[in-house]
């Protein structure tokens, strides 16, 4: 016979259970801290490889950590859950991205991936108490007053510099030609690239050839600019699903000089647009080389690799944005609820680099560039496609 009391007992407990599910969580997760990061940025559209690559890297790594059990934070245990909002590069969208970001209570979103989108949601991060890493140059973004946007990469008018006084030196370019779309973005990245090209004496013979992004047939954009027999044509700020057109456009029309970009780009997307042509093609390419990747960076490409079917190089810099969160969480853990914590940490900040051999550090950069620490520091990768992938060129840093 059952005892009343056993029958209370069982009924309380059943109720328990039910409350529990009710909630979503399951009698053993009931107990179980999530740790909720947003994305928001691109993942339709010509520049969608931007975005994809940021939501499957931070999925992959999450997934992974989760797997290990979760990551300690304090006294508490988290598993990471992560958030995302296609903003289909529109600025209002992104902001209505970060507005539901906030209204989940998420202090920490990676994106938007382009300049309109980053400076959109800025009030709205500022507001709610949300830091987030644009993948986006305007310094603005990064100076006081603003304090709430961390970027997420090296800046074009970082790496064009290096870029172009390698060629310089080391493939005698003399004569330079800049070509971008009518679009704020890539306009910026033009401009601070034909001053990086001044400074270092170079001849610019075009800066002012535009396109319409939307552009499928590009030689009447390039035939003006080929004329002028540049030894370097810099696609500005171009997106990844244009690039082999307008390298394919160039090249039938007889151009054999350099072509470059300071954007990141898709190897896939190049070879099956462009073929051979975009052998020689350079750009700023992951921040983990088959030279000094890791173990663990290794294991994270085979992971993504065997979740999405490919790999997108560009992922080897947007691994770093969860990384860098996570482990400045785990410094301070009163930064779990409090932007002003993380903010503080931020100072002071390095941890071991898990995807690099050794060097390069996790540690906050930007002071020459910003006059503060709002950059995350990630080796600054150029490389050059060959035969459908991408071989370093050379490695340099940020401060």
């Amino acid at each position: 016979m059952i005892s009343r009391r056993s029958t209370t007992t069982h009924i309380a407990l059943s109720a328990a259970i039910a409350i529990a599910m009710a909630v979503g969580l399951s009698p053993a997760s009931a107990q179980e801290k999530e740790l909720k990061i947003g994305f928001v940025g691109v993942t339709s559209g010509p520049a969608a490889a931007w975005g994809t690559s940021n939501v499957r890297s931070m999925q992959t790594r999450a997934d992974w950590l989760n797997e290990k059990g979760g990551v300690k934070i304090g006294n508490d245990t988290y598993k990471i859950r992560i958030v995302t909002f296609d903003d289909q590069k529109d600025p209002r969208r992104a902001i209505a991205g970060m507005e539901k970001m906030a209204q989940e209570g998420i202090h920490y979103v990676v994106g938007p991936n382009v300049d309109d989108g980053a400076a959109a949601v800025r009030p709205v991060a500022e507001a709610n108490g949300i830091i987030y890493f644009p993948y986006a140059f305007p310094k603005h973004l990064y100076t006081p007053p603003a304090s709430n946007a961390i970027l997420g990469m090296v800046a074009s008018y970082q790496s064009a510099p290096e870029i172009y006084k390698f060629l310089k030196e080391k493939r005698g370019v003399k004569k330079i030609a800049f070509v971008a779309a009518n679009e704020s973005d890539p306009l910026s990245q033009r401009e601070s690239g034909i001053a990086a090209a001044k400074a270092l004496g170079l001849e610019v013979v075009a800066d002012k050839d535009t396109y319409q992004n939307d552009t499928r047939d590009f030689t009447p954009v390039m035939t003006p600019v080929v004329r002028l027999k540049p030894d370097l044509i810099v696609l500005s700020g171009v997106a990844p699903a244009n690039a082999p057109l307008l390298i394919r456009a160039a090249r039938e029309l007889g151009y054999q000089g350099l072509m470059s970009a300071e954007t990141a780009q898709d190897a896939t997307v190049l070879q099956e647009g462009a073929g051979e042509l975009a052998n020689g093609f350079i750009s700023v390419g992951g921040a983990s080389t088959p030279e000094i990747r890791s173990a663990t960076m290794e294991e994270f490409i085979d992971r993504y690799t065997k979740k999405y079917g490919e790999y997108n190089d560009e992922s080897n810099t947007k691994v770093y944005a969860l990384e860098y969160i996570v482990e400045t969480l785990k410094a301070n853990p009163a930064a779990i609820n409090s932007v002003d914590e993380y903010k503080k940490t931020i100072e002071t900040f390095s941890a071991t680099n898990p995807f690099v051999k050794e060097g390069h550090p996790l540690r906050y950069v930007g002071m020459t560039s910003f006059g503060q620490k709002r950059q995350v520091a990630v080796p600054m990768v150029v490389t050059e496609f060959k035969d459908g992938k991408f071989e370093t060129l050379f490695v340099g840093s940020v401060d």
